[in-house]
């Protein structure tokens, strides 16, 4: 084979385990005769640099045509005992596809990076999966010169707001606050662009903390927390949005401290999605006395719900109350404190809703995430309310490109 290996035997004089790698690499060199290999400086998100070897090429995928997709991979001086770091290489007119196994800056995150383990994780068998994963999601797409400046526009902004994803690793939570500043007219594009924003963000965290709760405030944080359940392929019990955490905690104070009815302050809630279609609820209660207060409580619990909004009106910038609430519900999550919250979880099978949607019910927080979600009041209104956000906002996210 035509590698030039005395050369490339000297290049890989700093590698741990150098005879290792070159035979690996005439395996590769066999299959993939169009890879080239060179010595070149990679620099690591902390600014740290470091002579490797990295080959690139393309990798034949089909998905409906044929298709030649760049990639490059680094070979880390410690291979094979840790893996390759993996790029796509696309041309000027490709445009990224970002999603579960792709970023928006082209980096590769695949299960079998996560899993590497020498002599049972291969280059080859790297490549193998990369094909299946991108036959089954093709990675890049043909760009026009609109679509190519929107694009770069994104991708600066990305670099801007996450230098670093890997400062965020082995996080316990993390809290999702960005909202694109894009020059988007319709509601649909705000949303579109908080969407392609999530899809340059999420598969890096969540390859980074595996294992954390996703915390979303972006808006309209119940679709936003959908999107983040969707790219990150968490368990839905550790995708979760604040959605009514911060109403119901003035709901209460409304109920316990303006109109004295202690009681029923504990056990009451703002549920469904956030703003005006927001909906006062009860969970069930078995005191007899409990019930009379509540039904009192019915008969102007809209007025009531409303109540902290006209101060809202009066405020203005409410920031830090929404960052208190923040706390709170990290709080609840690190300190594993089971405490319950109304906040945006998936909703699909309660309340006779069947889409996958995620809005705000009351349920019990710990270091999991959602533990287990609380019982509503059976009232006709509060579940016609639900199930016309849940369809209003399934409505939405029909429309948008994941």
């Amino acid at each position: 084979m035509e590698l030039g290996e005395e050369a490339l035997r000297k290049q890989l004089g700093k590698y741990k385990f150098r005879d290792l790698t070159i035979e690996e690499l005439k395996n590769v060199n066999k299959t993939y005769p169009n890879f080239v290999f060179s010595m070149n400086t990679y620099t690591f998100k902390d600014g740290s640099q470091k002579d490797l070897l990295n080959f690139s090429g393309t990798v034949p995928v089909k998905y409906g045509n044929s298709y030649n997709i760049p990639i490059c991979l680094w070979i880390m001086d410690s291979h094979p005992f840790a893996p390759p770091i993996c790029f796509l290489k696309p041309t000027a007119n490709m445009g990224i596809s970002v999603g579960k196994h792709v970023d928006a800056r082209g980096r590769i995150y695949l299960p079998y990076l996560q899993s590497w383990s020498h002599p049972k994780s291969t280059v080859i068998g790297l490549i193998k999966e990369m094909i299946a994963k991108f036959e089954q999601e093709l990675p890049l797409y043909s760009l026009s010169s609109s679509d190519a400046a929107r694009q770069s526009e994104l991708l600066s902004y990305i670099a801007k707001i996450t230098e670093d994803f890997s400062a965020s690793a082995n996080s316990k939570v993390v809290v999702l606050t960005v909202n694109s500043l894009g020059n988007a007219q319709t509601y649909l594009e705000v949303i579109q662009s908080n969407v392609d924003l999530f899809r340059g963000i999420i598969p890096a965290i969540s390859h980074y903390s595996q294992n954390c709760v996703l915390l979303v405030t972006s808006h309209p944080v119940e679709i936003m927390t959908y999107v983040s359940w969707k790219l990150s392929a968490f368990p839905k019990s550790r995708v979760v949005g604040i959605g009514g955490n911060l109403d119901t905690e003035r709901f209460q104070y409304i109920l316990t401290n303006l109109l004295k009815a202690q009681v029923l302050g504990k056990d009451a809630w703002i549920v469904g999605e956030q703003g005006e279609d927001k909906v006062p609820s009860w969970t069930s209660s078995n005191s007899a006395a409990n019930q009379i207060e509540t039904m009192a409580a019915r008969n102007s619990r809209e007025k009531v719900a409303n109540r902290a909004l006209e101060v809202l009106k009066g405020k203005g910038q409410r920031s830090w109350s929404v960052g208190l609430s923040v706390a709170d519900l990290t709080d609840s999550i690190l300190k594993d404190k089971r405490k319950v919250h109304s906040v945006s979880i998936l909703a699909k099978g309660c309340c006779n809703i069947n889409s996958e949607v995620f809005l705000s019910l009351p349920c019990i927080l710990g270091t999991s995430g959602v533990i287990e979600m609380m019982k509503l009041e059976e009232d006709p209104l509060v579940l016609e309310k639900l199930q016309s956000s849940a369809a209003s906002i399934h409505d939405l996210q029909q429309q948008l490109k994941l």
